[in-house]
């Protein structure tokens, strides 16, 4: 059967091109459809977004042809620094402080600004010659069989495919077509975001404040600028959201404190609702599922988009695999190894972000000076902690082959 394509991915926000970049640079076509028209991704105003990429999901980028396009519009996160603490105190004196002078690979991560990364990931789909985009286009239906997989757009356009990916996020259609439940649960609580001008440099420290409604992460980004991301629960987050800017400052301050000097907003202000939704399958006939659309979590460790990274690095790695062994790449014992690889891992994030969120985000004295222990200890340990600075730069566990 001659197929439009080898891979047909659904979803062209950051790991849809992501993943077709991985895998039309292992020899394979790739189209990959967008719901968005392309005039969409024109604009390079700041808006506020940025996304905090670990030293592993760096090499990904970079592996795939895209980092060295953004490296000089990001921001090294050299420090992070974790606190607990109340609006208008001072935080606790037992805290967390990760530097990445105690690795020997470099930087933890960077911040990076949507505009920037979105732009260069669309650009090297574009200028791919194994790849196909459309913009402006949305599946209303898929249909596996043993020859291959086909979906049906709405301009009634239909393509076929041997492996259809899909990367259309928390209320992915893919999988909702496939019959894949979720399971997850509502936070009660709103991500706030935006970034911030502030009067004194940041020196490339990231802060995660513990506060009792929920995490406040300063992160810091290129120049005299941070993103925010604060959790609220939803009606008080709502409320903030209706302020206007300078009255959102004055609710903002008292939780940011001075020590960045006076600040002033830069940008666009968003919120998103939290929650934990996980896909009950990663996998179905001759179909996978990549980030959002497979696995959504709390971001208290800024993990969303570094997880997705990782899905594409295994996938790639699994399928291109199986490709040049001559076998079937979308057959269910190859898709299998990639939910095999990934859904343990991933299961483990999802309950430690739970976890992690419930505990955290109590004002019971008694937790909370079980957790101040707690991190003054981890902080006191030399090994444990360097442990800890792994993790944050995503270089523990099972890392696929575009990571190392």
């Amino acid at each position: 059967m001659k197929h439009d394509s080898d891979i047909l991915i659904v979803g062209g926000g950051l790991n849809g091109p992501a993943t077709a970049l991985a895998l039309a640079n292992a020899g394979l076509s790739v189209t990959v459809i967008d719901t968005l028209p392309a005039a969409t991704r024109q604009d390079q105003d700041f808006d506020g977004r940025s996304y905090a990429l670990a030293l592993a999901s760096v090499r990904l980028l970079r592996r795939i042809g895209v980092w060295d396009k953004v490296a000089d519009q990001s921001q090294p996160m050299l420090e992070i620094k974790v606190t607990d603490g109340r609006a208008g105190e001072a935080p606790s004196p037992f805290l967390m402080h990760f530097d990445h002078a105690e690795i020997e690979e470099g930087p933890m991560g960077h911040m990076i600004e949507d505009r920037y990364l979105r732009r260069a990931l669309m650009d090297t789909v574009e200028a791919h010659e194994k790849i196909t985009l459309l913009n402006g286009e949305t599946v209303t239906a898929q249909q596996a069989d043993h020859l291959g997989i086909t979906v049906t757009l709405a301009s009634g356009k239909t393509l076929s495919g041997r492996l259809l990916i899909g990367c259309d996020g928390r209320r992915s259609g893919t999988a909702e077509r496939a019959g894949i439940k979720r399971t997850g649960w509502d936070y009660g609580q709103t991500a706030l975001v935006c970034a911030i001008q502030h009067e004194l440099p940041h020196n490339g420290v990231a802060h995660q404040f513990f506060l009792p409604p929920g995490p406040l992460a300063i992160l810091p980004l290129p120049g005299n600028r941070s993103s925010i991301v604060w959790s609220e629960t939803a009606d008080q987050a709502a409320a903030f959201q209706a302020l206007s800017d300078e009255n959102y400052l004055q609710v903002l301050r008292p939780r940011f404190g001075d020590f960045l000097g006076e600040i002033s907003l830069a940008g666009k202000r968003f919120t998103y609702p939290l929650g934990l939704t996980i896909a009950n399958s990663f996998i179905a006939d001759r179909m996978a599922l990549v980030g959002d659309a497979a696995h959504g979590m709390h971001p208290i460790a800024g993990q969303g988009l570094n997880a997705g990274l990782r899905d594409i690095g295994a996938l790639a790695q699994v399928v291109t695999e199986a490709h040049q062994r001559g076998e079937d790449i979308a057959s269910t014992l190859v898709l299998r190894r990639y939910q095999e690889w990934r859904r343990f891992d991933t299961a483990s994030l999802a309950m430690a972000t739970d976890l992690s969120n419930k505990l955290f985000s109590t004002d019971n004295p008694l937790l909370r000076a079980a957790r101040d222990i707690g991190m003054g200890a981890i902080n006191a340990m030399p090994r444990l902690r360097r442990t800890f600075i792994r993790e944050a730069a995503g270089l523990t566990g099972d890392l696929p082959d575009l990571m190392k």
